[in-house]
């Protein structure tokens, strides 16, 4: 009798094991499927014909304020808008930090950039860039290039972007006064009081060149991470260049909104007098894509 048990017993402990096996089998293929079937989804859509008109909007906002020993108040905005018709698109990039410590402003940057496209196919186009750039702290009054160039795609897959582009560019600097404190120290903006106007500012407009990387990689479903470095400089004098870099990494929330983080690198070859070569701005931010 304890024999038949026995052997019952065993039957059942494999016959359970199978079923589990055929059961995890029945899953991977199932989840297989499923992939297959997202797969073929996704290549159906890209069959449909594009809408002739696209409008799409992406905003970020941080803000950071602390109240004690230090007042210190922060705000980073950094706005994009592109508007794409047939082979055309316009778009639109602005950037503004502003901040403030104990009542006295301590950043205000601005930089906007307005970008025509031409598609010659999914992969190459033709552009012309305009670009204005204003930095209380830089020396700068203004900063302002403008000029053509191209663009191509060199990876483009469902999960990573990599493109370059390269504009011929005029541009024009401005700037501003330079002022020393009564011990003959050189003072930034906001020029305290008792400040002397030293030396008048100047421009200067030359011929240029930018050439800039855009990438971009979907890490997992909700996580991308996106990397912008460009690189501008004057062709008569190659010490007179500029970087600049933005790295990002955003989470999902929801069809709209994101959390993430971008870390700015900007870069002056040859700075203004009193100035230092590379300004670092670390930044938290609520993300909305419309």
């Amino acid at each position: 009798m304890k024999k038949l048990v026995l052997s019952l017993s065993i039957v059942a402990a494999c016959t359970l094991a199978a079923s589990e096996t055929e059961i995890k089998n029945e899953i991977e293929n199932a989840k297989a499927k499923v992939a297959k079937i997202n797969e073929e989804i996704k290549t159906l859509e890209s069959q449909l014909p594009k809408p002739s008109y696209t409008l799409n909007a992406h905003a970020e906002l941080g803000y950071i304020v602390n109240s004690g020993n230090t007042d210190t108040e922060a705000f980073n905005l950094d706005a994009k808008v592109k508007n794409s018709f047939d082979k055309h698109s316009l778009e639109l990039s602005l950037l503004y930090q502003y901040g403030e410590e104990n009542s006295i402003e301590s950043k205000n940057k601005f930089l906007s950039e307005l970008l025509y496209d031409y598609m010659i196919n999914d992969r190459f186009s033709f552009n012309y860039l305009a670009g204005y750039k204003d930095d209380k702290f830089s020396g700068f009054n203004y900063q302002f290039y403008t000029g053509p160039g191209a663009k191509y795609k060199v990876m483009k897959t469902q999960t990573q972007e990599l493109a370059f582009d390269g504009n011929i560019l005029y541009a024009y600097d401005d700037i501003e006064d330079t002022y020393k404190d009564t011990l003959g120290n050189t003072v930034s903006y906001p020029f305290p009081a008792g400040s002397i106007n030293q030396n008048d500012g100047y421009s200067d407009s030359y011929a240029a060149y930018r050439v800039q990387a855009v990438y971009s990689a979907k890490i997992r479903e909700n996580l991308k991470f996106n990397q912008t470095l460009s690189y501008r400089s004057e062709f008569s004098d190659a010490d007179n260049f500029f970087v600049y870099s933005k790295s990002s990494l955003a989470v999902k929330i929801s069809d709209i909104f994101s959390a993430g983080v971008n870390y700015y690198v900007d870069y002056i070859n040859e700075p203004a007098a009193g100035k230092t070569s590379t300004d670092r701005v670390f930044s938290f931010n609520l993300i909305a894509d419309y």
